[in-house]
């Protein structure tokens, strides 16, 4: 019988178009199975935690396989680093919880998403952010961060968020259950989103709506509508390149990770776009 895995990688996101393997490639999926098979696994496919989207960053992706009963997670996290991508790398190879499942597992995920607000973007941050005065909806407004912080806090809560996520998302219940704006100098911002789920651009068209609610740009009362009653609202799509899925967390009893390892990854790159401390 084969054993299973739970296998931890961070991508950056620019050189994929997204996590979920497709004919036009590349993508993650395609990629990290590539590699997967020149290490020795088993060709099955990976079962991720969720799906990035064309060039969105993820500093914890979780997914599940299994491999020959010969191997071990702890030989394979020894071979497998060198025979990934650049933009794609591992932090942990453990053997899980026989019910582990890497998405239906899940409790819930964080996501950061980074906004120049003023000043110039720094050459490092670069591939890694949204600049707001780039964004023509934007750009003749100032926004401040303390404004944008009040109406995303508006949006934390229980409801179906229908005005913000794409069709191909199911409609229902999700809860965001918190949400912070911190500054990380020069003008860079970004917005930390933790719930127990999020549909495909929730994150995004939450923070490109917000962002031009606080610009002027989409009445107060339109966006209060949107979150409460699901009108629907020409919001804005943030741009891709500012997001992150940041963390995944799992039931204490499930959770294949060490706190200490949730604390400082090994393996994960100094520098943009993986900085700041973990979300408890």
């Amino acid at each position: 019988m084969r054993i299973p895995v739970a296998l931890w990688i961070w991508y950056h996101g620019g050189p994929f178009r997204g996590f979920q393997r497709q004919a036009l490639g590349p993508t993650v999926q395609e990629s990290l199975e590539a590699a997967l098979q020149t290490a020795g696994v088993p060709s099955t496919g990976v079962m991720p935690c969720g799906r990035t989207d064309r060039g969105v960053h993820a500093r914890m992706q979780v997914v599940s396989f299994r491999i020959d009963p010969r191997d071990t997670p702890e030989a394979l996290a020894t071979r497998l680093p060198a025979l990934l991508p650049p933009g794609i790398g591992m932090c942990v190879a453990r053997r899980p919880h026989p019910s582990f499942h890497a998405q239906w597992s899940a409790e819930g995920k964080t996501y950061r998403y980074r906004v120049q607000l003023g000043g110039t973007v720094a050459p490092e941050w670069r591939p890694y952010v949204m600049e707001a005065r780039a964004e023509p909806r934007l750009a003749p407004h100032d926004i401040a961060p303390g404004r944008l912080e009040e109406l995303l806090r508006m949006a934390v809560g229980q409801r179906d968020f229908v005005a913000f996520h794409e069709n191909s998302s199911p409609r229902k219940l999700r809860t965001l259950e918190s949400v912070a704006v911190k500054e990380l100098g020069g003008g860079l911002f970004e917005v930390i989103l933790r719930g127990d789920a999020f549909a495909r651009y929730q994150v995004r068209y939450l923070v490109g709506s917000a962002l031009l609610t606080a610009a002027g740009g989409l009445p107060e009362e339109r966006w209060q509508a949107a979150l409460e009653t699901g009108e629907r609202i020409t919001g804005l799509k943030a741009e891709a390149a500012g997001l992150v899925l940041w963390e995944v967390r799992y039931p204490a009893k499930l959770d294949p990770f060490t706190p200490a390892e949730r604390a400082a990854p090994p393996g994960l790159p100094e520098g943009p776009p993986f900085l700041g401390a973990p979300e408890g």
